[in-house]
């Protein structure tokens, strides 16, 4: 039986980790890369003699045809990533994230394929999920500005009582925060009603803060965890905004990989959006001093900003029982034990320090206070 798969974003962190995984377990795979210097820096990254390559935009309807040819499954990774950057660059993130995957969708009405399983994201959530000093569910968590201005983080419920941040699962709201999040969800419900309508099996795993050796370490955008290993790496404390107490789930990028690869078998995956996270919460200041430990250098201690960024949130972090139910998804790879390997690799490699520029553009739009 043929098991072929185009990868659109292939040469991408996760792309490279996904087309290895399913390599590995016996796929032909295809991959379609547009290689932005902002990602892939100056040079592309090594190709895999086992895949075939389409260099290219997602957004040509020929060449996404022609990188079609032969596929039996889709993983749809190409996008703009980066909720900072997308608040000013609107145009390129809904240009990239949402056209290009209408542009997709369309071949796929002529080029149909088993099944197709999208990158989604948490962003989608907004504010994670909460509960109520009653320990009642509060999933319509938002943060008002004054509030923020004034240094008072966490969110309140309508009676403005602290809330208890809890795992978030699929059920809770969507509460779109960001440009990149209404792209992300765009995403996400085009290709979950583009299933209903066509013979195509569609899946979306929304993802939370992936991590792991091949990050692009210079795009201050991107990972949180490499934008503090770059600062580190070049002598510079990490800049941490808010507080530093916000709370993120970290997995693993072979985790995710592994996570696609079940997504793409699973017959009961079919038609569902799906979490894919490590299951633990991780206060940001705690990460930038793990990361500064891993690589020998704690005296370099986090630079609290106490500033807000437009489009961030407070606390988001996984409730994986779905995916444990669904896709049979167990996390293997949890942050404290796999850093030094991170941080193994982030000397090995070096990276360049954006992430004063990047505080920069964004200050100078207004979108830091």
């Amino acid at each position: 039986m043929s098991r072929k798969a185009l990868i659109t974003g292939g040469c991408g962190f996760i792309g490279r980790q996904v087309a290895q995984e399913l390599l590995e377990n016996g796929y032909s795979v295809a991959i379609l890369d547009s290689l932005i210097a902002q990602v892939h820096g100056d040079g592309p990254p090594p190709k895999d003699a086992r895949a075939e390559y389409h260099i290219g935009d997602i957004r040509d309807p020929d060449l996404v045809r022609y990188a079609l040819k032969g596929a039996d499954f889709v993983i749809h990774l190409a996008a703009e990533v980066g909720v900072g950057q997308s608040m000013y660059e609107i145009a390129r993130y809904v240009g990239v994230n949402d056209l290009g995957t209408a542009v997709l969708l369309e071949c796929l009405i002529d080029h149909p394929v088993q099944r197709i399983v999208l990158a989604s994201s948490m962003s989608v959530y907004g504010e994670g999920l909460y509960e109520t000093e009653e320990s009642a569910r509060f999933g319509r968590a938002r943060r008002q500005r004054e509030r923020l201005q004034a240094g008072q983080w966490d969110p309140v419920d309508t009676d403005g009582r602290p809330l208890k941040p809890v795992a978030t699962d699929e059920e809770k709201p969507v509460e779109l925060a960001s440009i990149y999040a209404l792209t992300k969800y765009a995403q996400e419900r085009a290709v979950l009603i583009f299933g209903e309508a066509y013979p195509v099996e569609a899946v979306a795993l929304r993802l939370f803060n992936v991590f792991g050796p091949g990050q692009a370490l210079s795009n201050p955008y991107t990972g949180v965890l490499a934008n503090f290993a770059s600062r580190l790496a070049n002598g510079q404390s990490p800049l941490v905004f808010e507080d530093g107490r916000q709370k993120r789930d970290f997995v693993h990028v072979r985790d995710v990989a592994r996570a696609f690869g079940l997504a793409l078998e699973s017959p009961q995956a079919a038609g569902q959006a799906i979490n894919i996270g490590s299951g633990h919460a991780y206060e940001i200041r705690q990460v930038a001093e793990l990361v500064a430990q891993a690589l020998g250098v704690q005296e370099l201690r986090p630079e609290i900003l106490h500033k807000m960024r437009s489009g961030d949130i407070r606390h988001c972090f996984a409730d994986v029982s779905k995916a444990r139910e669904l896709l049979g998804f167990e996390p293997r790879h949890r942050l404290e034990d796999s850093v030094g390997e991170f941080a193994e690799w982030v000397r090995e490699t070096g990276a360049a320090d954006n992430a004063a520029q990047m505080r920069r553009q964004l200050e100078e739009r207004g979108l830091v206070s």
